[in-house]
């Protein structure tokens, strides 16, 4: 097979308006190196808008193919970051892909040669110097993006907190209508409520967004970059008081957390994808996991599915919200009154009332315009409707406990204070009154409590 010479061409966005990184240029003066040396056989390969911080191009992977198939005996490019600007990814290029196949690299722009020692050395020198380059660029943008967010603007578009917008002109985040639903996070936490079941009554996608509401100070007027709080200029969403507040609430609950010692939930927890039994698994020197019995080929007979996504849960998180959960329903049977009874059964049914409203919405924009993506929508919120009824009436029912749970609900109104002066043993027992079944995934924990 006859080999040939191949012409690899890159330009990023900016790249494209600086004199001498254009594709035409870039082309024009490497067909003429070619000329004269004499190449006669010779392809274009051209990654036009693309970086050059990795390899994941589509000319350039071409190019690998090409020489994995010994379709090549050289590479040349104008400069040598047009090849890439990481120092690891052109040694890789060069050791991993080159080199075995005996493809010699010329670099015009640095005049080098590695089929020469002395091109190889100078390879090596100009690597490190391209990747110091992009280092220094990155460790410019960091700091530019840092002095941005000191004078109080957000750092971008990215991912934007939950109950608020990102006003790309001014800068700055913006409240949106979820707004109102952060603010019942914090109400219903410092109420007494876990973040299970604030998940649960205010119908959010999972327990762990409510956490992620009360953990982010930016709910507060600020905002975090790597570890740093600045003032930000965006309008806050609760009072610094309150977010403080639920901080503390949170760290008291967290101390009652049992140690990796404890088994607390052995026998409790079912896998939330496929519906095997976890077991807890110690995790190297960080503590434990829950893992799934179907990642365990010793035991056939537990296995639900081979192909189970769970990639194991720590422990700690798990009794963490079992916890918390368990601890709330004590705080609520002794500190709730019907007012506060009253609240929540007015948060449920005011979505419930807005998501009739949605509905009827709905139903006269297809009654003009049959749209399938209308139907689509409808179904969802039928479907976000039943939900909310069906919230309703188990709220209704948990406050008609019968008498006969009277036991377990005192039991429960001193557990916060009793509990880290139970036993193990104590612990487990009261736990498995109270809870029949626990399921849980990489978002969510479901608890399933006897009474109730």
């Amino acid at each position: 097979m006859k080999k040939i010479s191949a012409i690899y061409i890159r330009v990023s966005t900016d790249a494209q308006r600086e004199e001498g990184y254009s594709i035409e240029a870039q082309k024009e003066m490497l067909t003429a190196y070619c000329i004269s040396k004499g190449i006669k056989d010779y392809d274009y390969y051209i990654d036009g808008g693309y970086s050059g911080s990795n390899i994941q191009r589509p000319e350039l992977e071409r190019l690998i193919a090409d020489i994995k198939e010994n379709k090549i005996n050289c590479v040349l490019v104008y400069k040598l970051d047009r090849l890439s600007r990481s120092q690891k990814d052109t040694l890789f290029l060069i050791e991993d892909i080159f080199n075995p196949h005996n493809v010699d690299f010329v670099s015009l722009n640095e005049s080098m040669d590695t089929s020469t020692p002395l091109g190889r050395l100078m390879l090596g020198i100009l690597s490190a110097f391209a990747q110091l380059e992009r280092e220094n660029i990155r460790e410019r943008t960091s700091m530019g993006m840092k002095e941005r967010i000191k004078n109080g603007f957000w750092m971008g578009g990215g991912k934007v907190p939950f109950g608020y917008d990102y006003d790309a002109e001014n800068g700055i985040l913006v409240p949106n209508k979820d707004a109102e639903t952060v603010k019942k996070v914090y109400d219903l936490y410092l109420s007494g409520y876990s973040t299970n079941a604030i998940a649960r009554i205010l119908n959010l996608k999972y327990e762990r967004l409510a956490r992620q509401i009360l953990t982010r100070k930016t709910n507060a007027g600020f905002i975090v970059y790597k570890g740093e709080e600045f003032k930000g200029r965006h309008t806050p969403i609760i009072s610094l008081e309150t977010y403080e507040k639920a901080m503390r609430l949170m760290e008291a609950r967290s101390n009652h957390r049992v140690t990796d010692a404890g088994y607390l939930l052995t026998g409790l927890v079912k896998c939330g994808y496929c519906g095997a039994k976890m077991r807890y698994q110690r995790w190297g020197k960080k503590g434990f996991k829950l893992v799934c019995y179907s990642k365990d080929k010793s035991k056939p007979h537990m296995v639900k599915d081979p192909d189970c996504p769970s990639s194991g849960l720590w422990a700690s998180e798990i009794e963490g919200v079992v916890l918390d959960d368990l601890f709330s329903i004590g705080f609520e049977s002794k500190e709730q009154n019907s007012n506060d009874e009253k609240n929540i059964l007015e948060i449920l049914k005011d979505n419930e009332k807005k998501l009739n409203e949605k509905l009827k919405r709905l139903y006269l924009l297809y009654a003009e315009d049959d749209n399938d993506a209308l139907l689509e929508t409808i179904s969802d919120v039928k479907s976000n409707l039943k939900q909310a009824r069906e919230q309703i009436k188990k709220e209704e029912k948990e406050r008609a406990i019968s008498k006969r749970n009277t036991d377990i609900k005192q039991r429960l109104e001193t557990l916060p204070e009793a509990w880290e002066y139970m036993t193990l043993q104590e612990k487990r027992r009261i736990i498995e009154d109270c809870v029949s079944e626990i399921t849980a995934t990489d978002n969510d924990v479901k608890i399933y409590y006897k009474f109730m």
